[in-house]
């Protein structure tokens, strides 16, 4: 097991939701997000880094129907899946650093709130930017760190973004539609500064 991996599994393994700062009570921003794009209940979404977010819950709620959860951490995704239940299957579920992900799918919208600001090296960038192109993807959700936000989760260096440097990250094959700037607030009752965009392919 390498060290990210190792990481991970032992953050899911110790700590409950109500300890880890990322926890939402519900992703509103994410669903506002997806649900903006005017997708079909049965268009192929996968939310990479997604752990045991209750955005699926949220989704598989609003009748989407062809989810995807992709995370390095295979206790994180147990968890999801024990607190979902029998509504576990209608979701796949894949056990993967995103930057080893080879796509067996085409995907209409790919989110992203959790994994990609822990990409610190312009390589890694490159490698997750090329990995968006190959899922096909005709809809991006990303949120990430602000530049006002933390410089480190869960003791590992992040990369922060605001609204341009998100827009040029993918402007190659995307367009940028819409970005702000929004407060999350953790369980411990502080306020993180993250930034969400949407982007679309460009035709």
């Amino acid at each position: 097991m390498n060290q990210k991996k190792q990481h991970w599994e032992t953050v899911f393994q110790t700590k409950p939701p109500e300890q880890v700062s990322w926890t939402e009570a519900y992703p509103q921003t994410s669903v506002d997000s997806i649900q903006a794009f005017g997708l079909q209940k049965n268009d192929p979404i996968i939310d990479v880094g997604g752990g045991d977010s209750l955005l699926v819950d949220a989704l598989l709620q609003l009748g989407y129907t062809d989810l995807s959860v992709l995370d390095i951490s295979a206790k994180a995704l147990e968890r999801a899946k024990k607190r979902l239940g029998p509504l576990a299957v209608q979701v796949k579920w894949i056990e993967s650093d995103v930057l080893n992900f080879s796509p067996t799918q085409n995907y209409s919208l790919w989110h992203d709130r959790a994994s990609f600001h822990f990409l610190i090296q312009s390589h890694e960038i490159e490698t997750y930017r090329a990995l968006v192109n190959q899922s096909g993807a005709d809809c991006l959700v990303i949120g990430t760190f602000a530049t006002s936000g933390p410089e480190k989760c869960s003791g590992l260096a992040v990369t922060q973004y605001n609204c341009n440097s998100l827009a040029r990250c993918f402007e190659d094959h995307y367009q940028q539609e819409e970005c702000r700037e929004i407060t999350h607030k953790t369980p411990f009752d502080t306020d993180q500064a993250f930034v969400f965009t949407r982007l679309r392919k460009r035709t």
